[in-house]
């Protein structure tokens, strides 16, 4: 996709569509009563018939009149004192999706007045809706069967219009967007493709291609040497499935490399290709959703792919531990005791919650590669969704410095995010006869706090946990994305890697 930016009058720029901000009770003056005009009074009648609203989200499509384009499409902005960074990217995909099913090879979008609205500016707003736009074209129906008719169009230009502005600042800033864009859409692509599709070798041979498409390192541990290195409770979830588990590393920058701000970050991510529950078998209802478990281990091998396209040789350090977890004649029993890498050991109460276990692994052993600083990602508990529902992801952390600035990537990203206590008095729940801990508590409530507790017994180093459980996966379509995988906290990681980059 071609991506320009033109600093000429909106009503100047040729396109097979002209998208319009709009806010709502537009006043049809200045630069939108121009195009109002010059539409035909298109705009205005559609207004007074209640079509176009400026709620957030909304779109109506309108003739062009005398325009150079061929179609407007006016995307309402919601009140734009209450615009933000997510609103803009989301607008951004919104105006794309609205398009699916038409034949549109142009898009142009005029910044108007999200420019002057947004903190960052012009640039802040180009970066967003590209990266929007990106993230509005994927279509998951596309991944096992030809692109439906209604899928959003693929585009061969994408216009971004701003009078007066600095054409080159808003290109680099665009360019950026559309990257990031892409990295979230490979998180998307990987996570909604089906288990007999991605096991965890398959989903290490994606790691492998990645390293080899940037230039990383790539280590693929295998259930031999996971052994001899110690990893009880990462085996202890992939012994009842015939497709063994793997522990994927990639590496940019080399061994030892600290970034910028003297971190060498590692990002963890929960791999559970498919989750049956193992022997402590889930519900049949909605099972088929337990191939999107991977969710974590793919976001934080596209936030590495991501970082590498922005900026190559930042030292960052990406973990995946990929099993499946099935019942099956060597499955990990109910009060079966395993050894974690660090020594500890676990008493597994219940199989189903198996991604602690792997987490705990992978966080210990991105310490012994030389982590300073780590943030996992994990579809992990469902009272996160419970709390808060499908747009907003709960995150723990300590050292409070150390959440901050994970928080503050998180808004930087355009992405929710809300901290949740890590109350230790909890922990005595979480209590063995048998072994030093258990991988539940004895009551249900507190879960979700006591899941972040269990995974700080395996990070001794500045941490932050993401439970994207409810935020993974849409249910239904949303104006700007389809059902399925969502691509959280890809964006997040990426910011916050980058915050480092040389």
């Amino acid at each position: 996709m071609e991506l320009r930016v033109v600093t000429d009058q909106p009503w100047t720029v040729a396109a097979d569509v002209l998208a319009i901000p709009v806010a709502p009770d537009p006043a049809f003056d200045g630069p939108l009563g121009e195009l109002d005009r010059r539409s035909g009074g298109e705009l205005r009648a559609l207004a007074s018939f209640g079509e176009l609203t400026g709620a957030r989200f909304s779109t109506a499509l309108a003739a062009a009149g005398d325009l150079p384009a061929a179609r407007l499409l006016a995307v309402g902005t919601g009140p734009l004192a209450e615009l933000d960074r997510e609103a803009v990217v989301r607008i951004g995909a919104t105006a794309e999706r609205r398009l699916g099913g038409r034949s549109v090879r142009t898009l142009a979008i005029w910044l108007g007045d999200l420019a002057t609205a947004l903190e960052g500016g012009a640039a802040a707003v180009a970066e967003l809706l590209a990266r929007g736009v990106v993230e509005g074209s994927f279509d998951p129906a596309g991944i096992y069967r030809a692109a439906p008719e209604a899928s959003p169009p693929a585009l061969d230009a994408l216009i971004l219009v701003a009078p007066g502005a600095d054409t080159t600042a808003l290109a680099a800033a665009a360019a950026r967007g559309v990257v990031i864009g892409e990295g979230v859409n490979l998180t998307r692509r990987l996570a909604n493709r089906a288990a007999n599709d991605v096991t965890p070798e398959v989903l290490a041979d994606e790691a492998r291609a990645i390293a080899a498409a940037h230039g990383l390192e790539v280590d693929v541990i295998d259930e031999k040497r996971a052994a001899e290195l110690g990893m009880g409770m990462f085996l202890a979830v992939g012994r009842g499935s015939s497709n063994p588990p793997r522990m994927i590393v990639l590496r940019s920058g080399g061994e030892g490399a600290k970034d910028a701000l003297g971190r060498h970050l590692a990002l963890v991510g929960k791999g559970v290709c498919f989750d049956s529950g193992g022997i402590s078998i889930k519900p049949a209802e909605r099972m088929e959703e337990m191939k999107m478990d991977k969710t974590g281990a793919c976001t934080v091998l596209a936030a590495v792919a991501t970082v590498a396209r922005l900026a190559p040789g930042t030292p960052l350090l990406a973990v995946a531990p990929a099993v499946e977890n099935m019942p099956g004649p060597h499955s990990t029993r109910p009060g079966d005791v395993v050894t974690a890498l660090n020594g500890k050991t676990v008493d597994i109460l219940n199989t189903d919650a198996e991604g602690r276990l792997i987490l705990g692994d992978a966080m210990t052993y991105a310490e012994r590669l030389g982590a300073t600083h780590v943030v996992d990602v994990a579809t992990l508990t469902g009272a996160v969704a419970r709390a808060f529902g499908h747009l907003v992801t709960g995150g723990f952390g300590s050292p409070q410095a150390w959440y901050d600035d994970v928080a503050a990537a998180a808004t930087r990203a355009g992405e929710r995010l809300w901290q949740l206590p890590l109350v230790e008095e909890y922990w005595a729940e979480m209590e063995s006869w048998y072994a030093d801990m258990a991988n539940i508590g004895s009551s249900p409530d507190g879960g979700l706090i006591r899941s972040a507790l269990f995974l700080r017994r395996f990070v001794t180093v500045p941490w932050v946990h993401l439970d994207i459980a409810g935020t993974a996966t849409f249910r239904k379509a949303v104006p700007w994305a389809p059902q399925g995988a969502t691509g959280v906290s890809t964006a997040t990681l990426v910011e916050l890697a980058l915050a480092g980059a040389r």
